[in-house]
């Protein structure tokens, strides 16, 4: 037996230690999972039974070595939603909510949208849910990452498929009115300044494309000019360093009108819009 606030500080110290970003919130977050109850909850509980003591440190040591904390709760939140995610999937980040919201705020009645690199079904899963008059389809190549979004997308509605982006959905060319993409855009060079928890446990298929980042990009541009209605829009994510060369490929292009880089909450440059001309 051990108190809730000394159980937590020392977890806390140690999660620090190690190196984790949000010690304080890590370390209660595993804790109100051992005991089945919720972070909020957490200041009701006085001591900590030693079975639940053993389960826990068994945890910090796991997040102590970079294992991601969606992964040992098997549990991520976006927007309204909650996503079951773990090993062979990309843990949904909360700044990939703002794509998802612009997409929630211009995508028209009853239109049609589609999510290219899917992964857990965030994105696709959140458009359901806050506009159920679309018809949403979303699309996974990678097969551990299919798996999941397929299980997150049980009973939502949305069409989703295992397939590659750059060639999906033939049956929905010229009619789609919005698209969403999170595609990998860390450049290969990059890869010693990836946070451990995603360069040991998030799949590289999401993470890397190519030497500039920009690889899967450009094939989303192309794919994006075929799916889209005249006029559709696209809007995808990008690394906070590609505020101007992510935007760049769409004007290069010349077939994209109202090319804008939107910022995050943090001021950083994070996603691309644009429409496909008339």
């Amino acid at each position: 037996m051990r108190s809730r606030r000394v159980a937590v500080s020392e977890a806390t110290e140690r999660l620090r230690e190690a190196g984790v970003a949000s010690p304080e919130h890590d370390a209660a977050e595993l804790l109100a999972h051992v005991l089945g109850t919720t972070r909020g909850q957490l200041a009701l509980v006085e001591d900590v039974a030693a079975s639940a003591l053993d389960e826990y440190d068994a945890l910090i040591t796991r997040r102590s070595a970079r294992e991601p904390l969606q992964h040992l709760t098997g549990t991520a939140y976006f927007r309204h939603v909650e996503l079951a995610v773990g090993p062979g999937v990309f843990v949904p980040r909360p700044e990939t909510e703002l794509l998802a919201g612009w997409a929630i705020e211009s995508a028209p009645q009853d239109g049609v949208v589609v999510d290219l690199c899917t992964g857990s079904g965030a994105i696709a899963k959140s458009l359901a849910d806050e506009r159920p008059d679309l018809a949403v389809h979303a699309v996974e190549l990678d097969e551990p990452a299919y798996a999941w979004a397929e299980r997150n997308l049980v009973g939502t509605g949305v069409d989703v498929r295992q397939g590659d982006f750059a060639t999906a959905f033939d049956d929905l060319l010229g009619t789609v009115d919005v698209i969403t993409c999170n595609p990998p855009y860390i450049p290969l060079e990059a890869w010693e300044s990836v946070a451990p928890e995603a360069r040991t446990y998030d799949p590289h298929l999401a993470l890397f494309s190519g030497d500039d980042g920009l690889d899967a990009i450009r094939v989303l541009e192309q794919r994006a000019a075929l799916l889209l209605r005249p006029g559709g829009a696209l809007g995808f994510e990008h690394a906070d360093v590609q505020g101007e060369s992510a935007p760049a490929v769409l004007t290069a292009a010349g077939r994209w009108t109202d090319v804008r880089d939107h910022l995050d909450l943090a001021g950083r440059a994070r996603f691309t819009t644009a429409r496909l001309a008339r």
